[in-house]
């Protein structure tokens, strides 16, 4: 009897390796302009529709262990409109899902890239001031349960340091010289996991997915209570 992962892992095997994504992502830098993209507009279809399969299996997936709400497969089109890259096209192909909402928060993102560029995220990309300052407050409060929840030997292994742009000083309203300072003048709490090509043309690859992602559950599950409570452990919602 086959789990989940294993199925799943023969399934990548065939839409990411077998059907050329990567081949055909190449191409597309090396011809990132509208005719040759138009003139392959039929190849590009059916690439578009296979990691969107992908995708589909991979949610399906998170759901073993966690509750996904919602998922997002990015369109290849890139908005140029305030960028100095004009180049229409991105290069890669990605997605992104949303745990359950209220109760559940963090979300996770893959990202297919060639050339050694793939990586899985997990976090919490630029939350709202509201989110932030009642994460910033618990941090000013008590770090103990975050530091050792994220200094944790088993998910450090894997998901390694934790990333995030942050502020040059001490946000407004916290002192400079805070014990927590380092976490404090965070605006985003994220980690990241790079994967080369052929880790992720490997058989096991969406089984690694699956474990990568489960190892940030600790981290959700800790940043969850705290943006569904005060800072006097009343329920928001």
């Amino acid at each position: 009897n086959l789990n989940i992962f294993d199925v799943l892992s023969s399934t990548t095997m065939n839409i990411i390796k077998s059907v050329k994504i990567f081949d055909y992502l190449v191409q597309l830098h090396a011809n990132n302009n509208r005719e040759w993209f138009n003139e392959h507009k039929k190849e590009f279809k059916k690439k578009e529709e296979q990691i969107k399969v992908f995708f589909q299996q991979l949610n399906g997936q998170i759901n073993q262990f966690d509750l996904i709400d919602s998922y997002k497969v990015f369109r290849i089109y890139r908005d140029v409109r305030f960028s100095k890259n004009k180049t229409p096209y991105k290069t890669h192909f990605a997605a992104t899902f949303h745990r359950q909402k209220p109760e559940l928060r963090g979300g996770y993102y893959v990202h297919l890239s060639p050339n050694n560029q793939s990586f899985l995220a997990a976090g919490f990309w630029q939350p709202n001031t509201i989110d932030l300052l009642r994460i910033r407050k618990e941090l000013e409060i008590d770090a103990t349960d975050f530091r050792n929840i994220i200094n944790e030997t088993t998910f450090k292994s894997i998901w390694g340091e934790l990333g995030g742009d942050e502020l040059k000083t001490a946000p407004r309203g916290f002192l400079k010289d805070h014990e927590n300072m380092d976490l404090i003048k965070k605006k985003m709490f994220v980690f990241k996991k790079q994967f080369t090509d052929q880790q992720v043309y490997n058989d096991n690859f969406t089984e690694k997915v699956g474990i990568t992602f489960k190892a940030i559950l600790p981290f959700f599950n800790y940043m969850s209570e705290i943006l569904t409570t005060d800072l006097n452990g009343e329920s928001l919602i």
